[in-house]
């Protein structure tokens, strides 16, 4: 199977930063793609910032000019650094991974156990 493990997430006040990081492991042959999500209260989860399988990045419009996806591809990790937190963005944050397994034809889905993101005063 294929393990996504996020780290980094916690309680910062607004204007703040924090990095996620998100690490991918096990029977990898290739990541087509790989990005972020996240769900706040009461909310649907939605797309923060991606790469795609042409390595061309997406990120929402309420974070475009705050947040920076980036990625290491030899560690299979992506990370998202996040500056000038706004309470809004306060939301467990999830990696997404669309992968080519070893031995196995197409492409699979993962998500990764989410990682708590609080901006609060």
């Amino acid at each position: 199977q294929v393990q996504l493990v996020e780290s980094g997430g916690g309680l910062v006040q607004p204007g703040g930063s924090l990095r996620l990081s998100c690490a991918a492991s096990g029977s990898i042959f290739s990541i087509d793609a790989m990005g972020w999500y996240r769900q706040a209260p009461g909310k649907q989860r939605e797309p923060v910032a991606t790469f795609t399988s042409d390595g061309s990045t997406n990120y929402a419009d309420s974070v475009k000019g705050r947040f920076t996806i980036s990625r290491d591809n030899a560690k299979n990790t992506v990370y998202l650094q996040m500056n000038s937190l706004k309470p809004e963005d306060t939301a467990v944050y999830y990696c997404n991974a669309r992968i080519r397994r070893l031995s196995v034809s197409g492409l699979s889905f993962y998500w990764g156990q989410g990682t708590q993101v609080t901006v609060s005063s």
